[in-house]
């Protein structure tokens, strides 16, 4: 493992989505999530940080340190119970315990230490290890926030028809049904929801000292940093669906501090990255409400700048 990160990052991220769901609300149908006010498209930071594990486990999870805490069907206390193992081998109890607790604060430490050793979204996105067996909380350097749409989408509903039988009684009932209409109607329906096309864009930041710092920090290294950005990059290419349409990583823009503390406030940095409207060879501005424009159906629709003008000294732009 390489050192810990001593410096400050920020990035942007965009992504975009055709003829997909990016993520569906399942407390409204499994439609895409939206800001009721403005229309615009909504992606959580779960899902952003669900699509980076799937990467990291697809390709580096037999890599020392890059294992996976939160996979589908895992037990987690199993998963922290190894942490005891680790520190008490010799202890019959820690392999049978359903409850476990650590005695002192260094042994907290300790056990700490094993999880964010071994588990990369640990050591990344940090976590709540005390489920029963009591492996301590963590606080992670990398924070993701919501992505969201640069203008409104419109969601479809589509529906859709499955034309094979389930069973037996399922094929009689189309074949031996009261009337030819019926028979007609004993398809099974079903929904799917879709946008045409949304550009998304989220923000993320990453803390040097959660990372180096020698109690709290977790040891997310210089390493771990280039594999979160590679997993940005291609997260997307690996996690094709039909219910997700066409997703795929756009620009990822990383501000890059020469100091742990940070040369400037994000939001400033944050809004030197622009996004326009490409209408007949023009960057125009995003529309506001009323225009009247046609719709976007592609990422060549739009441009994005960074305003690299008297950047803070200190501060590195880096386009991966």
């Amino acid at each position: 493992m390489t050192q810990a990160l001593t410096r400050r990052h920020e990035f942007v991220l965009f992504f975009d989505v055709q003829n997909g769901n990016p993520n569906g609300d399942p407390d409204a149908g499994n439609m895409p999530r939206m800001d009721p006010e403005t229309g615009h498209g909504l992606v959580s930071d779960v899902c952003l940080k669900r699509k980076i594990r799937n990467f990291v486990e697809t390709f580096h999870e037999n890599e020392p340190g890059r294992r996976i805490y939160v996979t589908e069907g895992a037990v987690l206390n199993e998963k922290h119970r190894e942490a005891y193992i680790h520190e008490y081998p010799d202890d019959p109890k820690v392999k049978t315990a359903a409850k476990l607790s650590p005695k002192t604060d260094d042994e907290a430490r300790r056990l700490r230490r094993f999880m964010c050793d071994n588990f990369f979204d640990i050591r990344t996105f940090g976590g709540v290890l005390s489920t029963g067996i009591n492996a301590g909380q963590v606080r992670g350097p990398v924070q993701i926030a919501f992505g969201r749409s640069v203008e409104p989408v419109l969601p479809l509903e589509i529906s859709i028809t499955r034309m094979a039988a389930t069973s037996e009684k399922e094929k009689k009932d189309r074949v031996e049904g009261d009337d030819e209409e019926k028979r007609g109607d004993k398809r099974t329906m079903g929904r799917k929801h879709i946008i045409l096309y949304g550009l998304y864009r989220a923000h993320g930041y990453i803390s040097a000292p959660l990372a180096s710092h020698e109690i709290k920090g977790t040891g997310f290294s210089e390493a771990d940093l280039e594999l979160l950005f590679q997993a940005l990059g291609q997260m997307f290419e690996h996690d094709h669906s039909a219910a997700r349409g066409e997703m795929a990583t756009r620009r990822l823009i990383v501000f890059r501090h020469d100091s742990a503390l940070g040369n400037a406030p994000a939001h400033a940095l944050f809004d030197r990255v622009k996004t326009w409207r490409v209408l007949g060879g023009e960057h125009l501005p995003i529309a506001s409400e009323g225009d009247n424009r046609p719709p976007a159906r592609g990422f060549g629709d739009y441009a994005i700048t960074v305003d690299r003008t008297d950047l803070p000294h200190g501060v590195e732009v880096i386009e991966r």
